[in-house]
C-alpha cells in the first residue's frame, strides 16, 4: 500500500516511468517499493456521441498519511504524470483506507 489506478494516459507511458513512480512515492511516503502497485486502466471519454481526449486520473488508494505527504504525492504524480502525457490536465483523487477494511492474506490491518 499504497495502491494506484492510473487512467487516461497511454499504458506504455505508466510503464516507462514505473520505476520512477515506484521509486518517488515510496520515498514521499516512506514505505518499501514493494508495498507500491501500479494498475493502468483502459479508458474511453465519451462526450456528444463521440469518442474524445480526457483528464489523467490517478486514484491513490492508502492508509490515510498526514496532509504534508498527501500534498507532496499529489504534486509528485501531477508532475510526472502531466510530462508523460503531453501537459494534459491531471487528477489526483485519494481513497483512505482503513485497516478494519483491509484483509491481506486472511489478515486484517
Amino acid at each position: 500500500m499504497p495502491h494506484l489506478k492510473i487512467r487516461g494516459i497511454d499504458k506504455a507511458a505508466v510503464i516507462a516511468r514505473s520505476k520512477d513512480i515506484v521509486d518517488g512515492i515510496s520515498s514521499i511516503v516512506d514505505c518499501p517499493r514493494d508495498w507500491v502497485t501500479i494498475e493502468h486502466q483502459a479508458t474511453e471519454y465519451i462526450f456528444d456521441g463521440a469518442i474524445v481526449d480526457g483528464y489523467t486520473f490517478a486514484e491513490v488508494y492508502w492508509f490515510e498519511r498526514p496532509e504534508e505527504i498527501k500534498r507532496n504525492v499529489a504534486t509528485f504524480l501531477t508532475k510526472l504524470l502531466k510530462e508523460a502525457n503531453g501537459n494534459k490536465d491531471c487528477c489526483i483523487i485519494f481513497f483512505p483506507m482503513e485497516g478494519k477494511n483491509y484483509c491481506d492474506n486472511g489478515e486484517f490491518f
